[in-house]
C-alpha cells in the first residue's frame, strides 16, 4: 500500500468551502476518499484555539477520525485583526515527515506552499497531492502539485 502523510490546513479550508459553498467540509468523506489503498502514517489537522465549546467538539471529531490536532491560540491585535496562520508550522512538518512517505496530501489553497510542493516533488521524490476549492485555490500551488483534487460537494456535508 502507498504510505502517506496528511496535512490540513484547517481555517483555509474552513473559509474557502464557506465562501464558495456556504457550507463546511466533510472530514470524514475526505478521509475515506483519500485514505483508499493508501496506508496512513501521519495526519495533521493544523487549527486555532478560541477556546469555544464548538470548536473544542469539532476538535473531537478530527481526532475520532485520526487526526493529530495541532492548535496555536488565537491572537487578535490592537488594531482588530487577527493572528493564526500555521504555514511555518506546516512546512516543517511536511518537510519532517515527507522522507517516511509515497504521498503527501496538503489540504489547502494557499499559494504560499508551491515552494513546498516543488520541494517534496523534486528533491524528495514524492508525490504531492492538493485538495483545495478550485476557484480559491492559488493557481501556483496546483501547478506545484502531482495531482490537484478540487473540492466540490462530493466532499461538503
Amino acid at each position: 500500500m502507498e504510505k502517506t502523510a496528511i496535512f490540513v490546513d484547517v481555517q483555509n479550508i474552513y473559509y474557502t468551502t464557506k465562501q464558495s459553498y456556504g457550507c463546511n467540509f466533510d472530514y470524514n468523506k475526505f478521509w475515506a476518499h483519500a485514505t483508499n489503498n493508501r496506508k496512513v502514517l501521519h495526519a495533521f489537522a493544523y487549527a486555532i484555539d478560541r477556546n469555544d465549546e464548538k470548536q473544542k467538539q469539532f476538535q473531537n471529531i478530527l481526532r475520532a477520525i485520526g487526526f493529530e490536532v495541532k492548535l496555536k491560540p488565537y491572537i487578535e491585535r490592537a488594531d482588530g485583526s487577527a493572528k493564526g496562520d500555521w504555514d511555518v508550522g506546516i512546512t516543517i512538518d511536511v518537510m519532517e515527515h515527507a522522507k517516511e512517505v509515497d504521498t503527501v496530501i496538503l489540504l489547502s489553497g494557499d499559494g504560499d506552499f508551491d515552494l513546498l510542493a516543488n520541494k517534496v516533488r523534486s528533491d524528495a521524490e514524492k508525490k504531492f497531492v492538493v485538495y483545495g476549492v478550485p476557484q480559491l485555490t492559488a493557481g501556483s500551488l496546483v501547478k506545484a502539485c502531482t495531482e490537484f483534487i478540487p473540492i466540490t460537494e462530493s466532499l461538503l456535508l
